[in-house]
């Protein structure tokens, strides 16, 4: 165990020599990279801002309204035979929209259920097993210029669909 340890303290300073050596061996000007880098990684964050913030206020305005929270009550007996607590409903949305916001619920879910409930361990599972959606789209399409997006948003939703159903089936095996 103290050789993991030692090996993860030693990572990132190796990680910036073996970057520096390699960039010296080469003859690259790496300052140079450095700054173009960072100048094009600001460039993007100015790109995607206008869509970060329309997607965070979107999902507080959506959990602010009580919406959520009566879609949930509405699909509780629906839900009851799956074994996927209805309280998820509105974590499994937000977090489509923003992982910040989700964050905060399932602080809420942790208050009400506790993080060893059922409840609790379904959203920890929900949460590390889906992606933030449309925030990873608005990137693709925005920044990274993605051109053929056919099936990005329907593989996106599947795939979340998928890590919603393998968290709730292992959060109630356990």
């Amino acid at each position: 165990m103290r050789i993991l340890l030692f090996l993860s303290d030693l990572m990132i300073p190796l990680l910036f020599f073996y970057i520096i050596g390699f960039g010296l061996l080469m003859k690259k000007d790496i300052y140079n990279d450095f700054v173009t880098g960072a100048f094009d990684g600001l460039k993007t964050v100015i790109k995607i801002m206008p869509t970060l913030i329309g997607l965070m206020t979107s999902a507080g305005i959506l959990r602010a309204s009580g919406f959520l929270d009566a879609l949930a009550s509405l699909l509780e007996n629906l839900l009851k035979p799956t074994g996927f607590p209805s309280a998820l409903v509105p974590l499994s949305i937000v977090k489509m929209f923003s992982s910040s916001a989700a964050t905060s619920l399932l602080l809420d879910l942790y208050k009400q259920y506790g993080p060893d409930s059922t409840t609790g361990l379904t959203a920890s599972l929900i949460l590390s097993s889906t992606e933030t959606i449309f925030y990873t789209l608005s990137v693709y399409y925005i920044a990274a210029k993605v051109q053929k997006t056919r099936y990005t948003l329907p593989g996106a939703l599947l795939a979340t669909l998928s890590g919603i159903i393998a968290s709730t089936v292992i959060a109630n095996l356990m």
